[in-house]
């Protein structure tokens, strides 16, 4: 018999028939400023922009991004939308108007106190080479391998301060 699950404590034994096809789909985080958002992830981590929802009434906008991997993406508005809902890993940026105009504005990055969300994480090939592409790009680290027992990891920080931990696949 294969791996099921870990056991501890509040863990279910079994997987409920009633889940089956249950894809965890996305993370949303709120930004202040799209555009730096967009071009962080886009470049930095090869996302791509799959879908931008406005809502007008609610004063929002919603940037769905995914790493494609060479996929062909659908198109047809509705296609993408099943493309984009039966995907695993999908970062969703909210971004309330007006944010990016106000000086003040900042999000809680869930890191420091109170304590909370923590953190989004992509699995890189080759640790060293993504910090060297996070060197080069200027991007900012939390913690870098060499810091810390922890040398097998690394965080670097978003524009809008959340932790992105890298770990190699290996």
């Amino acid at each position: 018999m294969g791996f099921n699950t870990e056991q501890a404590p509040g863990v279910n034994e079994s997987v409920p028939a009633e889940t089956n096809g249950f894809v965890f789909n996305h993370t949303m985080v709120r930004v202040v400023d799209p555009e730096k958002s967009l071009a962080f992830y886009t470049k930095i981590f090869g996302m791509r922009l799959l879908s931008t929802k406005e809502n007008s009434k609610g004063q929002f906008t919603l940037y769905f991004l995914g790493r494609t991997e060479g996929d062909e993406v659908p198109e047809d508005e509705t296609e993408r939308r099943r493309y984009i809902n039966a995907r695993p890993g999908i970062l969703e940026l909210t971004h309330n108007w007006g944010t990016e105009n106000d000086p003040n504005a900042a999000y809680h990055n869930g890191n420091s106190e109170p304590q909370g969300y923590g953190h989004i994480c992509f699995t890189v090939p080759d640790l060293q080479e993504a910090v060297a592409w996070m060197d080069a790009n200027n991007v900012p680290f939390q913690k870098r391998p060499e810091d810390g027992s922890m040398h097998h990891i690394a965080f670097v920080l978003d524009p809008d301060g959340y932790w992105v931990e890298l770990v190699e696949k290996s």
